[in-house]
């Protein structure tokens, strides 16, 4: 008795679905009836449904009040459906539109995550795969995405896990310069393992890589024969002591 019930609702939910969304083409279907279910698309993870209506609602009402709160709502349910591509797009296309909008910190935040890889974890756990060794698909837009929220909207909260999630990203993509920098060092190429320790330094300075970096920019400075590059190089080493750790 009771899994025929289960499926009397299910096809009543799913009826009901499909009735809402014939009535998304009614003209009487008004910006605040299709944002109201798009959110209750949202509360019941109906992503699906959620973008559909929040799809029509910007389609057919671009202007309305609803339609700019749909915004903000459709980033985040392509993200949450795993679409990042097309959460990306909203979120860049709201941040050009709307410049100083009060919440263009959250569609920062969005175009972030999006960017941010969801299978790193997976891949470290399951597999112990190096990722630092792998291309940083998405990595640097990831990271300029939370540094842009960081710097401009220091008190957004949003802030406090986008400074988490830059200090991870800014090890990423040190340990991957360092890959690089090592891979040249080892040929003795050190004219081009220079320019990738210089971008540790420069771009991800403070990450676990920094003060390695600093040791093998000494290394190679003395192999080219710079005595008073090296030396600063040294000097340099002495001022950040604070950072030596061992490289991961």
């Amino acid at each position: 008795m009771h899994g025929v019930l289960a499926v009397f609702t299910a096809v009543a939910m799913l009826s009901g679905c499909a009735g809402d969304r014939d009535r998304s083409n009614d003209p009487r279907a008004t910006p605040p009836w299709l944002y109201e279910k798009a959110q209750d698309s949202i509360k019941s993870t109906n992503y699906t449904n959620a973008i559909f209506f929040l799809e029509q609602l910007e389609s057919r009402f671009p202007f309305s009040d609803e339609a700019k709160q749909g915004q903000l709502d459709l980033m985040y349910v392509y993200y949450r459906d795993g679409q990042f591509e097309s959460a990306i797009d909203a979120a860049d296309n709201f941040v050009r539109e709307n410049p100083t909008h009060p919440r263009v910190d959250y569609a920062y935040y969005i175009e972030g995550l999006s960017h941010y890889d969801p299978s790193r974890g997976v891949l470290e756990r399951l597999f112990r795969v190096d990722t630092t060794m792998r291309p940083p698909v998405g990595a640097l837009e990831a990271f300029t995405a939370f540094s842009t929220l960081v710097d401009r909207f220091p008190n957004s909260e949003y802030a406090p896990d986008a400074t988490q999630r830059i200090k991870f990203l800014r090890n990423r993509l040190a340990r991957y310069e360092a890959h690089i920098a090592e891979y040249y060092i080892r040929r003795g190429a050190y004219v081009g393992a220079l320019r990738r320790l210089h971008r540790i330094i420069e771009t991800y300075y403070g990450s676990d890589s920094t003060y390695w970096a600093l040791e093998m920019m000494l290394e190679s400075y003395r192999e080219l024969g710079l005595g008073d590059l090296a030396a600063d190089t040294e000097r340099l080493l002495e001022e950040n002591a604070h950072l030596k750790n061992s490289k991961s």
